[in-house]
């Protein structure tokens, strides 16, 4: 392996900058991509800090074979499925779908002895830094994937992230749900979900994930780990809505970046950069033609005598 593969696999943000600038000595790069470049960075900005770099992943023991995500964009969840609210009553999984506002769904169980908090933690911290609330903007779902635990423990630990959110017209749009074990199955297979209950530790072994489905149940994206940016929570959920929430910036930023599963974050298409460049510098080049053939004109009708 090379000194330059080493070094990629080491840090691949710093290899490619390093390889960027490289590459700049050989090839001019226009003043209108940089330009481009730069106000794409700026979008991101404003939308929220840019991870430098994957999250980490390592090799992991016997007991975790078979757990994990299997990602199923484009797959619908089933409406139909019953659970019960924090109050607990029966409702269809369905109502929470208004076929406009986007959906983010949480999987973890309230009795989980770390995973489950930090998740539902690090969740909390996000949406607190953002500017938008659930229940006006979307929908927050957390199910919980064991069968046993009941409504009055969901009510309890939607009050506690309700307090560290602090956003008290949250507590109509985020609905911690609890259900059997078939409506629990059902839903877990509908988007990949692959856990596993472990007698000997007496707890479940399950990912961390949180997934992005659109107003009508369809799966639309999934953001695993544990790490949350808000930006990238917010470019989700603009994404899952098909550009019925959000502003002209989300819809800028969602030109620019595309969600890359390597780094698990919205990153920077140097593509569009590109595009918007070339067609900048084509509407440059028109607008210069057409002064110039303006007063070409001018010129010519002035020097015959003639008014334009």
């Amino acid at each position: 392996m090379t000194h330059a593969n080493v070094e990629a696999k080491r840090n691949p943000t710093a290899y490619h900058i390093t390889l960027s600038r490289q590459q700049n000595n050989d090839v001019r790069v226009p003043w209108t991509h940089r330009l481009i470049f730069l106000a794409c960075l700026l979008v991101g900005s404003l939308l929220g800090d840019v991870p430098a770099a994957a999250q980490l992943s390592g090799q992991t023991p016997p007991v975790f074979d078979g757990i994990g995500i299997d990602e199923r964009l484009g797959a619908y969840v089933p409406k139909s499925l019953v659970f019960r609210d924090e109050q607990g009553e029966a409702v269809e999984i369905g109502s929470f779908f208004d076929d406009e506002r986007p959906v983010l769904l949480t999987l973890a169980y309230h009795d989980c002895p770390m995973l489950c908090s930090v998740l539902l933690g690090k969740l909390t911290e996000a949406l607190r830094a953002m500017t938008w609330t659930p229940g006006a903007e979307f929908e927050v779902l957390t199910v919980s994937f064991n069968a046993v635990e009941t409504p009055e423990l969901a009510r309890r630990q939607k009050a506690r992230y309700l307090a560290q959110l602090d956003k008290p017209d949250a507590a109509d749009g985020w609905h911690f749900l609890t259900g059997d074990e078939a409506s629990i199955h059902r839903l877990t297979e509908a988007v990949g979900f692959n856990y596993r209950w472990v007698e000997q530790q007496q707890e479940f072994v399950h990912p961390a994930a949180l997934i992005f489905l659109g107003g009508d149940g369809q799966i639309t994206r999934y953001l695993p780990g544990l790490e949350y940016s808000p930006r990238n929570i917010r470019a989700a959920l603009v994404e899952a809505s098909e550009g019925t929430i959000g502003t002209a910036l989300d819809q800028i930023f969602l030109f620019c970046f595309r969600y890359d599963p390597q780094a698990n974050s919205y990153v920077l298409q140097a593509i569009r950069v590109m595009q918007i460049g070339g067609t900048l510098t084509a509407l440059a080049l028109g607008a210069m033609l057409f002064v110039f053939w303006r007063r070409e004109v001018r010129r010519k009708h002035g020097g015959l005598g003639l008014e334009t």
